[in-house]
């Protein structure tokens, strides 16, 4: 059906339109200038040493889960209540996601009790998830991977200058992957980007992301190479200009548009608060963050009768999501026999409610009060 009011709409203008166009024309569409540009803005913004685009998140996370040495025999705990690529990233290495529960309704996170609880001696890093641009609990993570010898990666794909104590998220783990897609904060597409503070993990990235070429097209068609080796196993993991020319405007709107987001926010929470029988997850957050997406959790009922309500909503015009189905339900994974009682909760009674820049404050008004009539 059409949606009066869509779950989220495409931040495009002629700025867009005109940077791939340009591009085009400029003869150099492959991994180039618009490429150097791009990680050069990206890394500065988040105050980090590297950015190095790739295709998508998924490909920045298992580069990631390769340069952090996982593999066969290895355990790398990650939640479950996310999109399957933050699992799929440690079993393409050949190692075994293990399932940590969230926090609660009130903190749709991984819970780092339970990332504690489930060490063993095969468990070799921790995959981390801003869900919906929220901060996890990064300082008692830390802790525990310092504790054990653990590396850290952030999935930050819904977090793009997203805030924990004074630092970007995306720059606190050993390294990081940003999410691209169409209906991200930064939209190309499809696109990413991996993050580090490390010279050796940013060179091994770039390495990697293409063939695992000691030189790349661009260096050779510039001159500063003529020819090269191949130095290790590889993948095509390159982005090309014309993604990285849209990236860079995506890039320049990006503070206008979180700074909107959150006058949206504000709006939810005041309104939401009216309404009994919701929790709405990180309610109480104070930092500054990316607001990639608006979930509530209802509080009683069963997974059908969230369906119910999200049917009276869509009735009205208006589009919601469910984030996530829960990873570990999936039939590849249902084997682990995983038990996350919290995790169950949410994916059986989250709804996610429309968010972007765009979305006025009466608009927001027509979703609460459709919500609570649904509700009732």
């Amino acid at each position: 059906m059409a949606y009066t009011i869509p779950l989220f709409n495409l931040n495009f203008d002629e700025r867009e339109a005109r940077a791939a166009y340009d591009t085009i024309r400029s003869g150099w569409i492959s991994t180039g200038p618009k490429n150097a540009e791009l990680e050069q803005m990206f890394a500065s913004m988040l105050g980090v040493k590297h950015a190095v685009s790739v295709t998508n998140c998924t490909d920045a996370l298992h580069l990631g889960c390769i340069i952090c040495g996982f593999g066969p025999g290895d355990e790398v705990l990650c939640p479950s209540l996310t999109f399957a690529a933050s699992a799929n990233c440690i079993a393409y290495t050949g190692a075994t996601p293990v399932f940590c529960d969230i926090v609660g309704p009130e903190h749709i996170n991984i819970d780092p009790e339970d990332i504690e609880r489930k060490i063993t001696p095969r468990t070799k890093g921790i995959v981390v998830v801003h869900m919906a641009g929220f901060p996890a609990r990064m300082d008692r993570i830390m802790e525990i991977a310092r504790a054990h010898g653990l590396k850290v990666i952030e999935d930050a794909c819904h977090g793009p200058l997203s805030e924990y104590r004074g630092r970007k998220l995306g720059s606190i783990g050993d390294c990081s992957a940003f999410s691209f897609f169409s209906n991200k904060n930064i939209s190309t597409g499809e696109g990413g980007m991996f993050v580090t503070n490390d010279d050796e993990t940013a060179a091994k990235a770039r390495l990697l992301r293409s063939h695992g070429m000691s030189t790349m097209s661009y260096q050779r068609a510039t001159g500063h190479a003529t020819e090269y080796d191949i130095t290790c196993l590889g993948y095509n993991y390159r982005m090309d200009d014309i993604r990285a020319a849209i990236a860079i405007e995506q890039l320049k709107k990006l503070p206008g548009d979180l700074e909107a987001r959150i006058k949206v926010r504000a709006r939810y929470l005041e309104r939401l608060s009216e309404i009994d029988g919701i929790t709405v997850p990180f309610a109480d957050n104070r930092e500054f963050v990316s607001n990639y997406i608006m979930p509530v959790v209802l509080n009683g009922g069963d997974r059908e009768h969230r369906n119910a309500v999200r049917e009276r909503i869509h009735a009205a015009g208006i589009q919601t999501s469910v984030h996530y189905p829960a990873i570990h339900r999936f039939s590849i994974y249902r084997g682990q026999g995983a038990v996350l009682p919290r995790t169950e909760f949410v994916t059986d009674h989250e709804i996610t409610l429309p968010m972007y820049a765009a979305l006025t404050l009466e608009q927001v008004d027509f979703i609460c009060d459709t919500l609570k009539r649904a509700l009732q």
